[in-house]
């Protein structure tokens, strides 16, 4: 028997020491670590980042190396030398006299010669431009400007995460609530079923009386595993969302609701949405800028070194350069595609201030929100205080004869809206407070 309790002991105490309770911020923490959304928009960080790092090498000299070899079935240049035709008449003389008639001969005959048969070349080449229609500068301008989206993407999809973990956590919360309303009305009717019990076999109540209780306790344990159920599968969802391992054990530490409300708040500058579209106003006129710079002239200067054999000898020597390019063919459809540029960069400042006053608007209505969720909250707190005097004074009046069952049991399934009402106010004004601070960018 020892061994026995000492097992149930361990076990029990496993149980305990296995178990997690997390408060919200916690959920929130482990959210933002884990969530996948958020370490895909990190990840869009770093690319965004070493994109910028590679447009700033744009401003530094380009070099490049090139290495040739090669061996052809015939020289590339070809000649044929008349020697006849280089000698003079008084140098004709005086060969005459030195050379047989037969060499004399040869020198009337066509010499064909032949190089670059084969050989090698080699050239180390470095650039640096130093105009280019301001393509280079406000090339990097724009990968700033896209590093500082993916920061604000990031911004949305912590805020979108917070938003996911927050409706969960409630979720959560309000299931668990709503279980503790059902074991207290259980318990109600177990003592309502008890008192019934004794009447009936004292005679002053009916049977049927007896049945309905029974049939409502019923009723009260099919609600009992329906809330078991949703506890469960929030409680994976949650865990899942957050990157928790505990799921089957993890519960919640209930916080309590804020007693004032936010003031009302209508700036839009710490909006990430609102930074996002003027974001796109800064990358469409950057985007203009470089659709004008690829039609102006382009100048660059160069230095390099060279290396080649193929006169039969190695040759090696330096040079610098420089080099001017007009796009000259390219103007006329250079020309339309600015035009596209400053329709885009219309449309996006269109866009600025239409999305401004939704905005706007998102925020009142944000704040209305609130403001209609904490009225509900304290009429549901009005409601619970009415249904509770209600099934008291019902109770009494079925003692004393002057009620029916079927008015106690009404009562007391009033009683127990009021609370799960109250439970689901307090969630929603939970859910809508966060709403509104992150449509305030609070």
């Amino acid at each position: 028997m020892k061994k026995i309790i000492l097992s149930i002991s361990v076990s029990l105490c496993s149980i305990i020491l296995h178990a997690q309770t997390y408060t919200l911020q916690q959920l929130k923490d482990s959210a933002l670590q884990n969530n996948i959304a958020i370490r895909t928009a990190r990840h869009d960080i770093e690319a965004a980042s070493q994109q910028r790092k590679e447009a700033f090498t744009k401003f530094f000299p380009s070099v490049s190396g090139t290495g040739l070899w090669f061996n052809a079935n015939r020289g590339m240049a070809k000649m044929d030398v008349n020697p006849s035709e280089m000698i003079s008449p008084d140098m004709g003389a005086a060969l005459a006299q030195s050379f047989p008639a037969e060499a004399l001969a040869a020198l009337a005959n066509p010499i064909s010669i032949s190089m670059m048969k084969n050989g090698t070349i080699g050239s180390l080449m470095a650039l640096q431009p130093i105009f280019a229609g301001g393509q280079i500068v406000n090339g990097n301008k724009l990968a700033k400007v896209g590093e500082d989206v993916s920061r604000l993407q990031l911004h949305l999809s912590e805020n979108e995460v917070e938003k996911t973990t927050e409706q969960y956590y409630w979720q959560l919360v309000s299931l668990q609530e709503k279980t503790k309303t059902v074991a207290a009305v259980d318990t109600l009717l177990a003592d309502i079923e008890k008192d019934v019990k004794v009447a009936v076999k004292a005679g002053v109540a009916l049977p049927n009386d007896l049945l309905q209780v029974q049939l409502r306790r019923n009723d009260v344990a099919s609600q009992k595993l329906k809330l078991e159920n949703g506890i469960s599968i929030v409680r994976l969802l949650l865990a899942q969302f957050c990157g928790l391992s505990e799921s089957d054990d993890l519960s919640v530490k209930i916080e309590e609701s804020p007693s004032s409300l936010f003031t009302f708040h209508s700036s839009l500058s710490n909006l990430p949405e609102y930074q996002l579209l003027q974001k796109q106003v800064e990358a469409t006129k950057l985007q203009k800028k470089m659709a004008i710079g690829q039609q102006l002239p382009s100048v660059a200067v160069g230095a390099g070194y060279n290396y080649h054999n193929l006169l039969d000898n190695d040759h090696t020597f330096g040079m610098i350069y420089a080099t001017v390019s007009v796009p000259i063919s390219g103007w006329w459809g250079g020309s339309h595609a600015v035009k596209r540029k400053k329709i885009e960069q219309q449309k996006a400042e269109e866009q600025l201030a239409d999305n401004a006053q939704l905005l706007q608007i998102r925020m009142q209505n944000a704040w209305n929100n609130v403001v209609e969720a904490r009225q509900q909250l304290d009429l549901s707190q009005r409601s619970i205080e009415q249904a509770e005097e209600n099934l008291r004074l019902n109770r009494n009046y079925y003692h004393a004869g002057t009620s029916t069952m079927s008015d106690l049991l009404e009562a007391q399934m009033l009683y127990q809206q009021a609370l799960d009402k109250h439970t689901d106010a307090n969630a929603d004004l939970q859910n809508k407070l966060l709403e509104y601070r992150q449509a305030t960018g609070q």
